[in-house]
């Protein structure tokens, strides 16, 4: 789905109804990142065993996480101006993002929407495995957050 510019496609592969339509992830970045973030995103939704699967293969742990973010191509690298820039991949774990939703007792679409802002900064550059980055990510999820009218997830640490 191709909104403002930003092309998210959502394929969800892990059998949890509960999981928001692609329409909802495309209306919650584009709201929150505005109209100057263009390019493709691919977000892919899977079951435990896949992201479990996944986070051994490229992180070297054997657990499911939350979500995980894969880069796209070197955005300054010289492309075809004619071919919309591939910001990268994420992939959450809908049981891990549904048990921390309960677990913190927040509202499902706003665990969903952070973890999707969340990994989508991750693929602009940010981090946060030092503590100053950590402040200035998460100070940017909340204001992202904000835009949608979501409470700051790190008001209330878990």
């Amino acid at each position: 789905m191709t909104v403002h510019g930003l092309h998210v496609s959502v394929e969800n592969v892990s059998g949890d109804a509960t999981v928001p339509s692609a329409s909802r992830f495309s209306d919650w970045l584009t709201a929150a990142f505005g109209e100057s973030l263009t390019g493709e995103l691919a977000i892919r939704i899977v079951d435990e065993d896949e992201g479990r699967a996944v986070n051994e293969r490229y992180r070297g742990h054997c657990a499911a996480t939350n979500v995980l973010a894969f880069a796209g191509p070197d955005p300054h690298r010289d492309i075809d101006a004619e071919m919309p820039r591939h910001l990268g991949d994420l992939v959450l774990c809908a049981a891990v993002v549904g048990r921390e939703a309960r677990e913190q007792g927040k509202a499902s679409d706003a665990h969903w929407a952070h973890l999707s802002i969340h990994g989508l900064l991750h693929l602009l550059g940010l981090d946060h495995q030092a503590d100053d980055d950590a402040k200035i990510m998460e100070a940017r999820e909340a204001e992202l957050l904000a835009k949608l009218g979501f409470d700051d997830p790190y008001a209330s640490e878990w």
